[in-house]
């Protein structure tokens, strides 16, 4: 049976899917004592396609990209129960960074990464507000819209 993370989830129409491998050379995850540090997640949906493709500010919406991110945090949740099991044993949501395919004057990429952030807090509530970074960067794998890491505390 789904811990009460994933039914708070399902709630919501969102299922986990088996987490992406990793496409070079380092791991979906580490932990490390009471931390769990997830690796980068692009946007890809359950299906491996991209949610959102292209730069922010140039073709791609801060609308999609919202999106975009929100499926990172689906990624990095994945990564989490294959590291742990049970998203239960989330304590807190430490960090998440950010990383934004940018146009040069594109400003919004904290508008973008509430898509993650947002998520994090509709599923641990104040567990999962945390501290955060965006970053807009010239490229992504794939041409992503969004890449989204996180350390989380667990037990």
């Amino acid at each position: 049976m789904a811990g009460t993370i994933e039914q708070k989830l399902a709630a919501q129409g969102i299922t986990l899917h088996e987490p992406a491998a990793p496409v070079a050379n380092y791991v979906g995850f580490v932990r490390t004592g009471n931390l769990l540090y997830v690796s980068g997640q692009v946007c890809f949906d359950a299906e491996g396609k991209l949610i959102a493709k292209g730069k922010l500010g140039a073709g791609v919406t801060v609308e999609q990209g919202n999106a975009a991110a929100r499926g990172c945090a689906i990624n990095l949740l994945a990564q989490i129960k294959a590291a742990l099991g049970d998203l239960d044993k989330v304590v807190r949501v430490v960090r998440l960074g950010g990383f934004v395919n940018s146009a040069p004057d594109f400003l919004d990429g904290p508008k973008v990464l509430n898509g993650a952030s947002d998520l994090m807090v509709a599923a641990f509530g104040d567990k999962g507000r945390h501290a955060r970074t965006t970053v807009g960067v010239a490229s992504l794998p794939a041409d992503a819209a969004v890449e989204v890491e996180g350390i989380f505390e667990v037990s």
